[in-house]
């Protein structure tokens, strides 16, 4: 981005008036179809962040198409950055749901409340982002200010790097429920699918946000030395970079959770869970005994481990007190508390 008074452009680059229009085409499909099945599948809970950031994400390419008409404009420079790169973040907790409703279905597996682990990922997630908008201000207030400039790009690469520690934290969770399930023999059809699909989408989020750090650190090496080249010629001056790492992994991200949908493999109700036989089962769901601000405070539970007394109820080590989904659901009482937890 040029720093000169006459600015004729925001671009290092003379950016395409097509690949962007082609990619909000691509993500506002997705959007209509993952809206479409959160209806049909009555999932909203668990993925209305698909929509959010898939109504964000398209917007911000929408808004690129229109930049990259005026690319002197820098509020619609601004604009488009600014959505395009809030589009990720949101898509990712739609992730961390998931694997709550995935824990709530193998509560003897999950390491943490699994009504928490929105929460837990949220509020890890929002002090990274809070850096990303400390960034992000001081680079729109910097106006030639070469101190600005370099503090706020380095707000933001940092902010990038423990994004994608959180991605592989969130995956390393993932991996730990995957792997209980297996030693446990309880690794059915669609507790598999279900991880497969929240590795492969993480490694695209991680991805992305892999190219993004590389992209800030070498904007920041511009700003520090005033020269540009090797890995910094590559990815600042050359448009199809962000294309091949930013908009194609989300793109992939949004479809893949489209063609493996939570609501064909996990329940809506989550006091429905699978026993150590395979079984579905309604349980009481999962109940912590301690307050809820505790819950928040140590999320693992891990002064009831240490003291091998756990503050919640083990309800899935007595499957003979609960009725197998199928045959709960047939009866009024039962239906009727299924139809209010969902």
């Amino acid at each position: 981005m040029s720093s000169s008074t006459e600015i004729a452009t925001y671009y290092a680059y003379d950016p395409s008036h097509v690949l962007p229009a082609v990619f909000a085409a691509l993500i506002g499909i997705s959007l209509i179809m993952h809206t479409w099945q959160n209806f049909h599948y009555h999932f909203w809970r668990v993925t209305f962040f698909m929509f959010y950031g898939g109504t964000v994400f398209t917007a911000g390419w929408i808004m690129r198409i229109t930049s990259s008409y005026d690319p002197g404009n820098i509020k619609l420079y601004i604009a488009q950055t600014c959505l395009v790169l809030a589009g990720p973040p949101i898509y990712s907790a739609a992730e961390y749901n998931i694997l709550g409703r995935l824990m709530h279905y193998t509560p003897m597996h999950s390491p943490i409340n699994p009504s928490r682990v929105l929460y837990f990922f949220i509020y890890v997630g929002a002090a990274v982002e809070s850096l990303t908008a400390v960034g992000a201000v001081r680079l729109s207030a910097a106006n030639g200010d070469m101190d600005l400039l370099k503090n706020g790009e380095t707000f933001i690469s940092i902010a990038l790097v423990l994004q994608g520690v959180v991605e592989l934290l969130f995956m390393s969770f993932v991996a730990l429920v995957h792997i209980r399930c297996a030693r446990a023999k309880m690794l059915t059809p669609k507790v598999r699918t279900i991880c497969i699909m929240l590795y492969g989408t993480s490694t695209l989020v991680l991805i992305r946000c892999i190219f993004r750090a590389i992209e800030s650190f070498s904007n920041l090496s511009v700003i520090s030395s005033g020269t540009c080249d090797g890995t910094c010629q590559a990815v600042l001056r050359h448009e199809w970079y962000i294309y091949v790492f930013e908009a194609a992994p989300m793109v992939l991200y949004t479809y893949w959770l489209n063609i493996v949908h939570p609501g064909r493999f996990l329940p809506r109700n989550t006091k429905v869970y699978l026993d150590y036989n395979g079984v579905e089962r309604v349980g009481p769901g999962w109940k912590d005994h301690r307050t809820t601000w505790m819950t928040f405070v140590d999320p693992f539970d891990i002064r009831g481990r240490m003291s091998g007394n756990v503050d919640h109820e083990q309800y899935w080590l007595r499957p003979e007190e609960y009725p197998p989904a199928a045959d709960a659901a047939t009866k009024p009482e039962s239906q009727t508390e299924f139809v209010r937890a969902v």
